[in-house]
């Protein structure tokens, strides 16, 4: 099979090659001995995401935490356990 390598580094992989390895939206690419090698990676982002917190057991605080520190937000113990208020829609 033949696949023609554009002007902005792009491939269009056969319909032949992407159904013999089946359904993959990324690719992980290799260069080896003079070959390029693209192998179909399977990425389950949610799953992974909840897969991960689960095996850090964070708790809501940690979250909270985590949350306000990138919002650049200041926050003392005491402040932790006070819920934000929700904020309020502009009138346009």
């Amino acid at each position: 099979m033949l696949a023609k390598l554009t002007a902005k580094n792009q491939l269009t992989l056969p319909k032949a090659a992407t159904q013999a390895v089946g359904p993959a939206e990324y690719f992980e690419v290799e260069a080896r001995a003079g070959q390029i090698v693209l192998t179909p990676v399977r990425i389950q982002r949610a799953d992974a995401v909840r897969a991960k917190l689960a095996e850090m057991a964070l708790s809501d605080a940690d979250v909270a935490e985590a949350v306000a520190w990138a919002r650049g937000e200041r926050r003392t113990p005491a402040a932790k356990a006070v819920k934000p208020s929700p904020k309020r829609r502009r009138r346009a």
